[in-house]
């Protein structure tokens, strides 16, 4: 499994999920991150997250596949 500490910026509150996973490069493009979301690939606090505009904040976890997003 592939963990990736992800930092919100200090101005921000949260980053929009498929953002999050293009910024991480879990997703090589906005279709990808947006199709990952909507097959229910994506899981968010060990639960399926289909908004792909969710709103991540600092100390949520998401998942894909074998790799896990901390946000910071």
């Amino acid at each position: 499994m592939t963990v990736i500490n992800f930092s919100i910026r200090k101005e921000d509150d949260y980053i929009e999920l498929i953002k999050l996973l293009k910024a991480t490069n879990v997703a090589e493009s906005g279709a990808m991150a947006q199709a990952l979301v909507l097959e229910g690939k994506v899981l968010r606090q060990g639960e399926v997250e289909l908004r792909k505009r969710a709103k991540i904040r600092r100390g949520e976890q998401i998942t894909v596949f074998d790799t896990t997003i901390k946000v910071e």
